[in-house]
């Protein structure tokens, strides 16, 4: 990367290990001094682009303030501080639905955030198709919304919202525009955001395995920490 690239990052399995469930992820302590220090050295052009709700981002790498876009689009924060948001509503048939087979089925486990409902079988494999049929017929009680399919689970969102709109959004405006979008994803949502990037011009990289969009690749968030770190090093010489 060079000072004036931007940098875009998803975060679970990107740069936290994925876990059990969302709220046992770790985060490295390095990892937000790292983020903020970057953002520093690219004129403030650094987003975390996530499925998660940007106040669970910020939370998680406290103390870092970065532009961030959450539930995949659906709400995002730029530099300037001022958020978008897609109004959604009529998604509470579809998680009455959802509600009512974890009620009956204790090993999944369902996720509400801003605009999206997710349904997650990661501690009971034995469920995925119960999982995806739930959520089939959760989506056809919605209108404007599309299905997910991701690590161990699967998520109703507005068809309006994907992780490459937001990064799109972000390329238009300071201090992003003119830059060389740079994006870090390791899931199946993250293909559009890859897909973004390389339209752009930019560079994707896939963490882990499995068929991508990318044309680059990392092993898992370790690795991607340490090419940040190395990164970090890089460009504050020629600050």
């Amino acid at each position: 990367a060079r000072c004036d690239d931007a940098l875009f990052v998803d975060l679970d399995g990107t740069l936290v290990d994925l876990a059990p469930t969302p709220d046992a992820v770790t985060v490295h302590p390095e990892l937000p001094v790292l983020l903020a220090r970057l953002q520093c050295l690219l004129g403030g052009a650094v987003a975390v682009v996530s499925g998660r709700p940007v106040a669970q981002l910020d939370h998680l790498l406290q103390p870092l303030s970065a532009c961030a876009a959450g539930v995949h689009g659906v709400e995002r924060r730029g530099a300037d501080g001022q958020w978008q948001r897609l109004a959604i509503d009529g998604l509470q048939p579809a998680a009455a639905l959802v509600r009512a087979v974890v009620a009956a089925h204790p090993g999944l486990r369902m996720e509400t955030k801003p605009g999206a409902i997710a349904l997650h079988y990661r501690q009971a494999s034995a469920l995925q198709q119960l999982c995806l049929d739930t959520m089939a017929q959760a989506l056809a009680q919605t209108d404007g919304m599309v299905l997910m399919h991701g690590t161990r689970g699967a998520e109703m969102k507005p068809q309006a919202a994907s992780k490459g709109q937001a990064i799109h959004s972000f390329m238009n405006e300071a201090p992003f525009r003119g830059r060389r979008p740079w994006f870090f994803g390791d899931d199946v949502t993250d293909e559009s955001g890859f897909e973004a990037v390389r339209a752009l011009g930019g560079v994707a990289v896939k963490i882990g395995t499995g068929a991508t969009l990318a044309c680059h690749r990392l092993a898992d968030p370790a690795s991607l920490r340490l090419w940040l770190s190395s990164t970090v090093a890089r460009l504050s010489v020629t600050e």
